[in-house]
């Protein structure tokens, strides 16, 4: 019979949730051009290959936030995951993920660029602490098409993607 271990249990499902969280703000991060929040998904020391760059944390948000700073918004979605803890302090992952750009082609017309693919990650844990140490971004597929507006110039007043503090889930403007 086996013995089923309840804290084991308990650290690995903590460890889980603590893990996802540094991976949601990652993403929230790169769609609100959020520096702090962007970096706080990180440990100082860590390491990411983005393809177009290599480098530590700080260099990797100075380049992710001027890139994506260029784009009229943006919008990362994290898809299926593993996970697999090595110990107590140790684990390792993958994301899939897929990542829309509104851009503007040469001739200032709107495109929509997609990007899909996988986070490959290794998480560390210090002081009780989960984030990402090292992180390549692995490209599977890309599209750059021509995109419409329509929708946000029929509906000025609709909420929409707002960055650097002014988006609805940040100021929460809600009608009196």
């Amino acid at each position: 019979m086996s013995h089923f271990d309840l804290e084991a249990q308990i650290r690995d499902l903590a460890a889980r949730r603590d893990i996802a969280a540094a991976a949601a703000r990652y993403m929230r991060g790169l769609d609100r051009i959020d520096r702090e929040l962007l970096l706080s998904a990180f440990h100082e020391d860590a390491f990411v290959n983005c393809g177009a760059m290599q480098g530590n944390r700080e260099e990797f948000a100075d380049f992710a936030l001027d890139f994506l700073g260029s784009m009229t918004r943006t919008h990362h979605m994290l898809g299926q995951v593993t996970l697999e803890l090595h110990d107590l302090a140790n684990a390792s992952g993958e994301w899939y993920f897929q990542a829309y750009h509104d851009v503007t082609g040469e001739g200032g017309e709107p495109r929509d660029l997609f990007i899909s693919g996988r986070y490959v990650d290794e998480y560390q844990c210090r002081d009780g602490d989960w984030r990402i140490w090292k992180r390549t971004l692995v490209a599977d597929w890309m599209t750059d098409g021509e995109g419409t507006r329509a929708f946000f110039e029929a509906n000025p007043t609709a909420p929409h993607g707002q960055r650097e503090g002014r988006d609805f889930s940040q100021t929460r403007d809600w009608p009196a």
